[in-house]
């Protein structure tokens, strides 16, 4: 496989389009890191359910254990202010059940936003690079076989570039004319920037 083509042009075209592939994939993580950070500010509300259901299950609990204490009713308030310590667990798991929600949706939305633009991008860019390495390093190893290339030629390069030549290229490929068919293997070369 030849990845970049020997011509500066060509070269350039596919170095600056390898750059921009690179650009778009940290773009898109920075986009999505972002958006992660800014979805975890929404769990703000989930932490004040939390600290609150502990502070109240905290003093609720406190004053149970010190309603014990007292004689006659101590049980029986111990029981009541325990509903209360239910309570602030009520709250605590509403919170951290909100707070859960919450960084599922951040993960999942920025894993989104990093996976759909990257597919997109190895769908659309990476074939081309994929078959341009192919193509081209198939090509070079043909640089020392001018017929193959020629042939090759015949069958890739467009019907207004064959026109350009003088009378019928195939015909001169098929009767050996060596200038034809060095023409056609550097213009197989040319098209897919390989240096001849």
């Amino acid at each position: 496989m030849k990845w970049y083509a020997d011509r500066p042009g060509r070269f350039s075209r596919q170095l600056i389009a390898d750059l921009l592939a690179v650009a778009w994939v940290a773009l898109w993580i920075w986009v999505a890191t972002t958006v992660h950070d800014w979805v975890l500010e929404l769990r703000a509300p989930g932490d004040g359910l939390v600290n609150a259901g502990g502070d109240i299950r905290d003093v609720f609990t406190n004053a149970a254990a010190k309603a014990r204490s007292l004689p006659l009713v101590g049980g029986d308030l111990a029981g009541a202010l325990g509903n209360g310590t239910k309570a602030g667990e009520t709250l605590t798991n509403a919170g951290n059940a909100q707070i859960g929600v919450v960084e599922d949706s951040a993960f999942w939305l920025a894993a989104a936003l990093v996976v759909v633009p990257v597919l997109f991008l190895l769908i659309t860019w990476l074939p081309l690079r994929l078959r341009y390495a192919r193509k081209a390093g198939n090509t070079a190893r043909l640089r020392n076989k001018p017929d193959l290339l020629a042939l090759r030629a015949l069958t890739s390069l467009s019907p207004r570039q064959l026109a350009k030549f003088d009378g019928d290229p195939a015909v001169a490929w098929r009767t050996g004319d060596t200038d034809v068919i060095d023409e056609l293997a550097r213009r197989q070369l040319k098209a897919l920037g390989v240096r001849a």
